[in-house]
């Protein structure tokens, strides 16, 4: 999700807006047992330039976009914009994005001339363990242990998104939900991107547990594209928190309903409390800011590695010309992947959650550092 506001971005600061989304299943009367792995392609589409003069706004699916646009028109700000938007998503984009999963964000301050950096990312359970995916003593293998209980954290969107809107919104809470909860109850077109999702079983839990099987698969056949999908235990769900805020999802109802999910799964059953989601709270970080050429580049740093791994590429790659090569030459897609690899030899290395691991953040995206190691890029 990226939202941009003309009036609200300065030209010499480059402000990734990223909104990393979990896998979900979700309603009221099931959370889904989150998943996280590698998003898979199914197709490639060649999009044209576009140009905005106020405001404009880039999702996953065009539900979603037009919802922000609608928040932008009304005097809404892009925080207001982007929380209406991942109600949305919620929806239409199950394969994907949703509040049963975290994310990150990032806002730039006009006014103050601040980025803010937010961490709405899931929290392990309490009860969580180094053994916690090993059975009698053995890992388990990867892809049994995607689905389930087992691999649930507790969701951070919902939370993440209340703190922004407290600091950064305008329009009312509940008024960002009122779209999402309309297209729940009357109907979504289902999109290529999730009917080829469900057709090809990409997410582990299609095929195991009853109530994704009813709901992705009714009558034993995968939702084709095109579809009027439904989701009334949602708009339920979307409602509660509208109303409520964040009580409406970390207390009561729909948080009994999410530890049962987790906790009652016959084969692979998780550890998630009460307690855990009740004592979640989304947190306001400093962002990672470097120099490459002109701008400065801004991203999410620790827990993710996303801000620092994109800038350590930037900077590998910015004495290396790469104006004088064609996008998909040889020698501009062997400089990109011989910096991406160096950088990425560094996250697997470095980089973990900084509230548990000392993380040298500003070594790693320190110029002479990182101008040595581009010595290591042979042409």
């Amino acid at each position: 999700m990226l939202i941009k506001l003309n009036k609200v971005i300065n030209k010499k600061i480059l402000i990734p807006f990223f909104l990393l989304l979990s896998i979900v299943l979700f309603s009221h009367h099931l959370i889904a047992l989150e998943s996280r792995y590698p998003e898979i392609g199914n197709g490639r589409v060649e999009q044209n330039l576009v140009h905005a003069q106020k405001y404009m706004v880039s999702s996953a699916n065009p539900y979603a976009s037009e919802v922000g646009m609608k928040i932008l028109a009304r005097g809404g700000t892009a925080i207001d914009a982007a929380i209406a938007v991942q109600m949305v998503l919620t929806l239409v984009e199950p394969e994907s994005s949703g509040i049963g999963g975290g994310g990150f964000a990032l806002y730039w301050d006009n006014k103050n001339k601040k980025i803010s950096s937010y961490d709405g990312r899931e929290k392990a359970p309490i009860k969580a363990g180094e053994k916690l995916f090993q059975e009698n003593g053995e890992n388990m293998n990867w892809w049994e242990a995607l689905a389930g209980g087992r691999a649930v954290g507790v969701p951070g969107i919902v939370a993440m998104m209340e703190k922004m809107h407290q600091k950064h919104g305008k329009l009312p809470w509940s008024t960002l939900f009122t779209d999402a909860i309309k297209l729940a109850k009357e109907g979504f077109e289902v999109s290529p991107k999730l009917a080829y999702s469900i057709a090809n079983k990409t997410n582990p839990a299609l095929g195991r547990y009853d109530e994704a099987q009813q709901y992705f698969f009714p009558n034993d056949k995968p939702l084709k594209k095109s579809t009027i999908k439904t989701n009334p235990e949602l708009a339920t769900t979307l409602k509660r928190i509208a109303m409520l805020g964040t009580k409406g999802f970390y207390q009561g109802e729909v948080a009994l309903d999410i530890v049962k999910a987790v906790q009652s799964v016959t084969d692979n059953p998780g550890l998630l409390s009460t307690a855990d989601m009740i004592n979640y709270q989304a947190i306001e970080r400093s962002p990672v800011c470097a120099e490459f050429k002109q701008h400065k580049v801004c991203g999410m740093g620790p827990p993710t590695s996303g801000g620092m791994t994109v800038i350590q590429i930037l900077k590998l790659l910015e004495a290396k010309n790469l104006k004088h090569f064609p996008p998909s030459s040889v020698d501009s897609v062997h400089l990109f992947t011989q910096a991406s690899r160096l950088a990425y030899a560094d996250r697997g290395k470095y980089m973990a959650d900084a509230d548990f691991v000392k993380v040298p953040v500003d070594g790693l995206i320190d110029s002479g550092y990182l101008k040595e190691r581009s010595k290591l890029i042979k042409k």
